[in-house]
């Protein structure tokens, strides 16, 4: 396929003669194959030209759940991608919470095959242990070999601290990524929002900001005994913060990420009682809210994740107690940021973390491999149910006020369009 992209506006601080600028791109056969003016292609087979379009080098999200194997009715490889897609992606990484989870290096070969030409590049995460029971360590090496990217029992804490030495030691032989979900069980145990006024006022239990930064604490502490590389996903305090900036000034192998929901919303979300805002870690307080937005821009934190999790109607529908945790969030993300950030900075920070997971980050460049993402910066809307794409509904962000919508994205010789 020979795709022509006429006068968008590209973003990519790296190419100053071309940054903010309206170009034409040539992409032929999935490569790249020309940036400048005026271009014109008797051979293309596609020719996108929108009013307002911009283009960018493509984006990574690095933390997603599809349903499949196990919750197909939530959301399947190929509909999640396809989201992925269509919302400006070309990179995601997986998430583990399956049933069965991806425990052994069968289960990460079947889901790269799977996804193998699909619209956008997948990387899934292993389980760090069997079953993800948190007892005994899963094939963690055999999995790096089919291409399991780090190793996360989803929004599970690491209770064992001998287990996440042992695993911090053991996969320094082959430069493995050990994920910690930053939580104390004992602390936040039935805790369904965070502790502090507004959970008290609706009558519900709360999961303190300590239960968090306690176990940041002791992983931080193994982390400086041990060595290895440890990524503790979806931090969302004040207190977490300060951390992981000081282990990261120390010199720790540390990365952190934040949920997209985090940067948008906080406690107050929960006041009538709407459990598309029962996530986890639970929406704080507005102080911590901008402390994360705070140390995204300054690089404390590595790089977002969407958090994207997909939920059936029964899981939603029910009381605020009983409600699955959990929001979808591809179809915003890009609203969500530009609205937060601005273009520039929106564009920088859905562009991080590829190395992080020894992904080859994607050039605007000719000659490069063609992984774009095409986004309308200057579009206003509320979104509603037909702006999601996702086989679940179960979105935080619905009746939000967003500026800037994703248009879709090219990778390798796909094109998908919203």
């Amino acid at each position: 396929m020979n795709i022509l992209i006429k006068a968008a506006t590209l973003v990519d601080p790296s190419q100053p003669k071309f940054h903010l600028k309206q170009v034409d791109i040539s992409i032929k056969e999935g490569i790249i194959d020309k940036i400048g003016t005026q271009i014109t292609d008797a051979k293309a087979t596609k020719i996108i030209e929108e009013e307002g379009l911009y283009v960018s080098a493509g984006w990574l999200d690095s933390g997603v759940s599809f349903g499949e194997p196990g919750y197909e009715s939530r959301e399947t490889l190929n509909n999640g991608v396809l989201t992925a897609a269509k919302s400006g992606f070309t990179h995601l990484v997986l998430n583990t919470n399956t049933d069965p989870v991806p425990d052994n290096q069968n289960a990460i070969g079947h889901i790269k095959n799977k996804t193998r030409k699909a619209l956008a590049s997948v990387y899934p995460l292993g389980t760090l242990t069997k079953g993800a029971q948190g007892i005994d360590l899963a094939e963690l090496y055999d999995m790096t070999s089919q291409g399991a990217v780090g190793f996360y029992d989803y929004k599970q804490a690491i209770e064992n601290p001998n287990l996440l030495k042992i695993a911090l030691q053991y996969t320094q032989s082959f430069d493995g990524l050990v994920y910690s979900f930053p939580e104390t069980p004992s602390l936040s145990k039935n805790g369904v929002a965070h502790e502090g006024v507004v959970a008290t006022s609706l009558g519900l239990k709360g999961n303190p900001s300590l239960s968090e930064h306690l176990q940041i604490q002791r992983d931080l502490h193994i982390l400086r005994y041990t060595g290895g590389k440890l990524h503790i996903p979806t931090i969302s305090s004040l207190e977490s913060i300060a951390w992981i900036k000081a282990a990261k000034k120390e010199g720790l192998d540390v990365s952190c990420s934040v949920a997209l929901h985090h940067l948008w919303a906080n406690e107050e979300a929960l006041e009538n009682f709407d459990t598309h805002a029962k996530l986890s870690p639970p929406l704080r307080t507005k102080k911590d809210q901008k402390a994360l937005q705070k140390a995204l821009l300054e690089g404390v934190i590595d790089f977002v994740t969407t958090d994207h999790n997909p939920l059936d109607i029964e899981h939603k529908k029910v009381s605020f107690e009983q409600a699955s945790y959990g929001s979808i969030g591809l179809e915003a993300a890009f609203g969500v940021l530009n609205s937060l950030f601005g273009i520039e900075k929106a564009v920088a920070i859905l562009s991080r973390g590829h190395q992080r997971f020894g992904i080859i980050a994607p050039q605007l460049t000719e000659g490069a491999t063609a992984h774009l993402s095409l986004f309308k910066p200057k579009v206003s809307y509320s979104q509603k149910l037909e702006d999601i794409y996702s086989s679940s509904k179960n979105s935080l962000y619905l009746d939000s006020n967003l500026q800037g919508k994703a248009f879709g994205s090219i990778h390798h010789n796909h094109m998908t369009l919203a």
